[in-house]
């Protein structure tokens, strides 16, 4: 004879679980698709926590939220932010937080640079050439 276990729930994920829990006890039908909302949190978990766990704490279906994952993950690297930054010989005093396109992320504090070398450091920091 086996013992069913719970899953152990993440505390960060416990609130996206009630939010699941909510949803599931209220929806008109059992075929009702889970609405976006609880999959973007679901999607946050995943990447936080894992997929393993976010679909065994969640109660969802393994390849669907890798599937939801790879899709946001496609949006994410398609639709780079651009940043117009107006060029001033002023010194200035900053933090640039850069998240490469392979999700790498680095964090620069700077004092006393001018726009044009703080636009040279994040060309070369995104590219890896100078």
């Amino acid at each position: 004879m086996t013992t069913r276990q719970t899953a152990v729930v993440p505390i960060g994920m416990e609130r996206a679980r009630q939010r699941f829990e909510h949803w599931r006890s209220t929806r008109p039908s059992r075929r009702s698709p889970i609405p976006d909302a609880l999959w973007t949190a679901a999607v946050a978990g995943a990447q936080r926590h894992g997929l393993y766990a976010t679909s065994r704490a969640l109660g969802l279906d393994y390849a669907a939220l890798k599937k939801r994952m790879a899709a946001a993950k496609d949006r994410a690297a398609a639709s780079p932010t651009f940043v117009d930054l107006t060029p001033s010989t002023r010194a200035c005093a900053c933090v640039i937080e850069i998240e490469g396109p392979r999700g790498g992320t680095m964090r620069v504090q700077v004092n006393g640079v001018a726009w044009p070398d703080l636009v040279a450091l994040t060309r070369v920091a995104w590219t890896g050439a100078a």
